[in-house]
Formats: structure tokens, C-alpha cells, sequence
């Protein structure tokens, strides 16, 4: 009983600090979320009034809200494949024997996470751009015409999620290059006295040793993703046609453009709940393989 009392006490600091700064601010933008909380409320509280789940029925009958939502439902489809990949290839190769300069590899492809976006956006503004840029300087190498990236409803999606991989596959990288280097060696001695090629070895020993990092990183991942933010805001501020609008960019625009706080505070918490449910399925999911 001492024990437990003492545990209490020395983890009563940090729940205090978890209780003022996320817990009280949760349930408070809840409240908020439940109201018509707006610019005439936040200058005079009298014109604050309770409108229940009014802010929820009317984003869930807004279309921009679904436009939103696809949006961010293809940044998420389309980003977090590529970004895993990304980040597992870089870790194999650092990892490999045959590297050379691995620590030099490493803050090279670890830079672009902690760089400022906006010092990235005027880079790939540039990268970007249709006539001048390196992307389709390339691209002209192999007779493809120039694309406009940043102008075409159609490519201006794809052109953010290339950014966003470049950004932020470094982070997973680090993740998986300490799990690759969890393996046992004597499992791969063992593959290769069996007789396995590299494509077995990579499948039947380094997979089944990263899957429970795998998972962890694909939910990260996937939950960074659905809170696209940045990169549409610096590059192109949700358009062309609104084709680049997120989630959270509406939630931005209706809480810091048209001042109805209650109704971003809705949108806050159906971002949450659908990440929620698509991180319950996830681990469902891998339960069900690690059983099968």
C-alpha cells in the first residue's frame, strides 16, 4: 500500500501537467464544440448559447467538409505506402554492410525533418516550378511535357505528397534502422545455410523482425498524415479548386477566417474519432495476422 501510495506521488506531477495542459483543454474545446462559439461570443459572452450537436450535423451535410475529407483521405492513401517505403529503403541501405559513411547517410537523410517548412516550401516552389524547375527539367530528359504541379487540380495533390515524403521519411527511417539492427545475426546465418536468396531472407527473417515496428510506424504515420496542415497552407493555401483543401485547413479557415470556433472544434473532434477508428482497425487488423 506504501508502494503504490508512493508510486502515486511521484507520478502526480506529470498528471497535473497532463490534467492543465491537454486534458482541461480537451474538454473545454469539446464545450466549445457544443456551442455557436463565434467573434460576437468571444467579445461578449452573453451571446454565447448551447446548440448541442448542431456544429456536427451541419459539417457532416457541408460539402466542402467531404471535399476536405477526401482530400485528406488521398494524402493519407496515396503518402503513407510511399513514405514507409521510402523510409525502409533508406534504412536497408544505411543499414547494409556495404555502406559506407553510414553516420554521414544518416544527418543527410534526417536534415529535410528538421528543417523549417517554409525554408522547404521555397525550395520546392522552385523544384516545383513549371518552367524553371528541376522536376520537370527532368521529366523533359524522358520527352514528358512540363506539369504545371502546383496550377493543375490534378497534380497538385501529388506534388504535396512528394513534399511531405521528402519532409518527413527521415523519422521513420531512424525507427526502422534501430529495428533492423535488433535482429539477430544468427537468424540470417541460419537463412543462409538453408540455402536462402536475399529476397528470402528479406521476407521470411527482416519483415517478420520489423513487424511490430512496422505497425507502430504506420499508425504514426498515418495519424501525421490525417493532420495535413503545413504543406498546403505555405504552398498552396488549398488550392487550385480547393483540390489541396485538408481537415484541418477547414478547421483553420473556420475557426481563424470566419471566427465560428464551435464549429472548428466539431471538426476537431471528427478528425479524432475517425483516426481513432482507423487506428482500432490497424491494430485489430495486425492482431488478426500475428493469430492467423
Amino acid at each position: 500500500m506504501k508502494v503504490a501510495r508512493a508510486g502515486w506521488w511521484f507520478v502526480a506531477p506529470a498528471l497535473m501537467v497532463l490534467a492543465v495542459f491537454f486534458f482541461i483543454p480537451v474538454l473545454a474545446a469539446f464545450a466549445m464544440s457544443l456551442t455557436d462559439f463565434d467573434l460576437y461570443a468571444l467579445a461578449d459572452y452573453d451571446n454565447l448559447r448551447f446548440v448541442g450537436f448542431h456544429n456536427y450535423v451541419t459539417l457532416l451535410t457541408q460539402p466542402l467538409f467531404w471535399k476536405a475529407l477526401g482530400n485528406t483521405f488521398y494524402f493519407v492513401i496515396l503518402g503513407v505506402p510511399l513514405s514507409l517505403g521510402a523510409s525502409l529503403g533508406a534504412a536497408l541501405l544505411v543499414n547494409s554492410k556495404l555502406a559506407r559513411f553510414k553516420n554521414v547517410y544518416r544527418t543527410i537523410y534526417f536534415a529535410p525533418v528538421v528543417t523549417t517548412m517554409v525554408a522547404v516550401a521555397v525550395v520546392w516552389r522552385y523544384i516545383f516550378h513549371t518552367r524553371y524547375g528541376f522536376l520537370n527539367y527532368v521529366l523533359g530528359w524522358f520527352g514528358i511535357d512540363p506539369i504545371d504541379w502546383m496550377g493543375d487540380p490534378h497534380w497538385s495533390m501529388p506534388a504535396i505528397v512528394i513534399l511531405a515524403i521528402w519532409k518527413n521519411f527521415g523519422y521513420n527511417m531512424i525507427i526502422l534502422l534501430a529495428a533492423l539492427q535488433s535482429i539477430p545475426e544468427d537468424l540470417y546465418e541460419a537463412a543462409r545455410i538453408d540455402g536462402a536468396s536475399g529476397w528470402q531472407l528479406f521476407r521470411h527473417v527482416t519483415l517478420p523482425g520489423l513487424a511490430p515496428v512496422l505497425l507502430l510506424v504506420s499508425i504514426l504515420t498515418m495519424t501525421g498524415y490525417f493532420q495535413l496542415f503545413a504543406e498546403p497552407y505555405v504552398m498552396t493555401e488549398g488550392g487550385p479548386l480547393q483540390s489541396t483543401l485538408s481537415v484541418l485547413y477547414f478547421m483553420y479557415e473556420e475557426g481563424f477566417k470566419w471566427w465560428s470556433l464551435g464549429r472548428a472544434s466539431a471538426v476537431a473532434f471528427l478528425l479524432f474519432v475517425l483516426m481513432f477508428a482507423i487506428t482500432l482497425l490497424q491494430l485489430r487488423l495486425a492482431r488478426r495476422q500475428v493469430n492467423a
